[in-house]
């Protein structure tokens, strides 16, 4: 795989559970882990379930989508329980998609807090997402690709941290125009 493969890091930015409808996700565009290309935005609902089709949305409308060889996702939910069927975003982007995570999630916490609220489809969703994998220090869920091509993709992509460059990125940029300046790490 070539060192330049154009990836989408995609994060949200932080939001408030109480008072925010709406989180902004960002994504960016990278050659690797080396070259800012593009950034993007759009819109998707705190807690709701339209992360999927926004997602799709957004990279179908890119410059850069025919060019991607992966799509990179900051945790498999945006805006709280905002949950991306990534088996859906790479069936209908025909793009891989990576999940990455820096621990291993409390998938029993989660799916019982999902449960106790209502939210039963989206323990369907991550149930769906697959196996999770630990590759070095992160853990990452896949559709649409395979366990070796994740990790070159990965290689190629993790230039300054353990997180892929444009989820680390992409999280800075969400912070920043959140908070007026970024903080934590991705």
């Amino acid at each position: 795989m070539k060192k330049e493969a154009r990836i989408l890091g995609i994060d949200d930015s932080p939001f408030d559970k109480f008072k925010d409808k709406e989180v902004l996700i960002i994504g960016t565009f990278f050659r690797g882990g080396s070259s800012l290309d593009g950034v993007m935005t759009t819109t998707t609902a705190v807690d709701g379930s339209n992360a999927t089709a926004r997602i799709i949305r957004m990279v179908k409308k890119s410059k850069f989508y025919t060019q991607l060889r992966a799509i990179m996702l900051n945790g498999i939910a945006v805006g709280g329980f905002n949950v991306v069927d990534i088996q859906k975003l790479a069936a209908a982007t025909k793009i891989p998609v990576i999940v990455v995570m820096r621990d291993y999630p409390e998938l029993g916490k989660i799916k019982s807090t999902l449960n106790r609220l209502g939210m039963k489809s989206k323990v369907r969703l991550i149930g769906k997402a697959g196996k999770i994998h630990k590759v070095d220090n992160i853990h990452i869920q896949l559709a649409g690709c395979s366990l070796e091509k994740a990790k070159e993709l990965l290689k190629i992509s993790c230039t300054r941290s353990h997180i892929p460059e444009p989820i680390r990125t992409a999280h800075l940029i969400a912070a920043g125009i959140k908070l007026g300046e970024s903080k934590g790490k991705a």
